[in-house]
């Protein structure tokens, strides 16, 4: 009886806890979505900013989120595969592949605003790639890089061994079982990781505001200076330019966040099924 009692207790705490976030995070969706919905237009959208976010749009804006997030990305997967692939197909479990993990780790808990001073203080400074496109993704893609390897390594771990033994059976050898066995069936996990890994990169501002700057024009090479939404939103909220702006600024971000979120979670069905 007690034993029961106690089970259902607890069942109950689980589901208070539940509907506590699930309430807060419809809140905070309601809020944002109710504030900024009625301010977005088409010219809003498709319009330049001006006097600072005073006035116009986001256009230049959503372009360069887009752009440095993407660049980011594109530089990371690379670099991040390659790892999680050293990690599970060619290196053992030895105090080299532990380092290795642990700094992987101990990556993913830095702040992103010491992610942002470093490139500050290497890209900018340093090498004298000034506030830019290729700064701030170059920072960004340091940033993602653990998860982007974790997510993979985790996902080339859950292919089967068995698979990798047939193809070698079959004359395959090592490359050509990575190619044709492993990644394809690993894809599914990989490509959760990049998704989740962009959703990051477009709603970031701490990396990004010493990296990339603030200009609000439209980006024509990877060494102009842009301003991200997140940026965006900040800046405008902060200096109190524009509430309204802001709030409709937030609207589109949390909406562009949402939808990667939910192309991550299509990607997973699709190829459970």
């Amino acid at each position: 009886m007690l034993q029961k009692l106690t089970e259902k207790i607890i069942k109950t705490l689980f589901l208070l806890s539940t509907l506590c976030v699930i309430s807060i995070s419809f809140f905070l969706l309601f809020y944002v979505i109710s504030n900024g919905i009625r301010f977005i237009s088409l010219k809003f959208i498709f319009t330049n900013p001006q006097n600072m976010g005073l006035s116009g749009g986001i256009f230049s804006i959503l372009v360069g989120t887009m752009v440095i997030s993407i660049l980011s990305v594109f530089i990371s997967v690379p670099l991040g595969i390659s790892t999680a692939l050293f990690l599970v197909e060619y290196s053992k479990e030895t105090t080299l592949t532990r380092i290795i993990r642990f700094g992987i780790e101990s990556l993913a808990a830095i702040p992103s605003i010491i992610y942002g001073l470093f490139g500050f203080i290497f890209f900018v400074i340093y090498l004298r790639l000034g506030w830019s496109i290729l700064s701030g993704s170059l920072t960004l893609s340091l940033m993602i890089l653990p998860l982007i390897i974790r997510t993979s390594e985790e996902a080339i771990k859950a292919v089967p061994y068995r698979w990798r033994i047939v193809s070698y059976s079959l004359g395959a050898n090592k490359i050509q079982t990575i190619w044709k066995v492993v990644l394809p069936s690993a894809a599914p996990g990989i490509l959760t990781g990049i998704v989740l890994s962009l959703g990051r990169c477009v709603a970031e501002s701490a990396a990004v505001i010493f990296t990339a700057g603030v200009a609000t024009k439209m980006p024509t090479s990877a060494f102009d200076s842009i301003r991200t939404m997140a940026v965006h939103f900040y800046i405008l909220v902060r200096e109190g330019i524009s509430t309204n702006n802001a709030f409709a600024t937030g609207c589109v971000l949390l909406t562009l966040t949402l939808l990667i979120n939910a192309i991550s979670y299509l990607i997973v069905y699709r190829f459970r099924k």
